[in-house]
């Protein structure tokens, strides 16, 4: 697959695209930029009609992937972790442990699927599908109805 063609600060939301849209196609909604209860943020959160939690952490060079090592941080709130990137990147800088995608603006292509599958509490990954819950819903009015958000009504 080869990289969408957009500024290197704007890849990163080209590529979430393209893995939305190839998580929904495996049965999984995906959520951009939800923040975790130990206050990291996870690039895509995505989770599916049996409560499987995934996180992918969108690395768009070697630089980002290098400066940014607190991915082991988002494993306690996952049932699985992934890296994604585009073909411009190495795959062999990524640990094995994760997962790993490669993707474009259009779709992704799994290239590894997650080796050590994560065990999350019970209470845990009920207080994080009703919060995806609560995001994709507010998401989904601040589109369709962006006066109901503002704060004087």
């Amino acid at each position: 697959m080869e990289p969408a063609r957009a500024p290197r600060e704007s890849l990163a939301p080209v590529l979430a695209r393209g893995l939305t849209r190839h998580l929904f196609q495996r049965g999984l909604l995906a959520l951009p930029e939800v923040s975790l209860p130990n206050g990291r943020r996870a690039d895509l959160m995505a989770f599916s009609r049996t409560g499987e939690l995934w996180i992918v952490e969108i690395k768009s060079s070697v630089e980002d992937f290098r400066s940014d090592q607190k991915w082991r941080e988002y494993r306690p709130y996952c049932d699985r972790f992934y890296f994604a990137s585009h073909e411009g990147v190495p795959t062999g800088i990524f640990p094995e442990e994760a997962g790993l995608f490669l993707a474009d603006g259009f779709d992704a292509e799994m290239i590894r699927h997650c080796a050590i599958p994560g065990a999350i509490h019970a209470s845990t990954r009920k207080s994080l599908i009703l919060q995806l819950g609560w995001i994709a819903g507010q998401r989904w009015l601040g589109a369709s109805d962006p006066d109901a958000l503002r704060p004087d009504r």
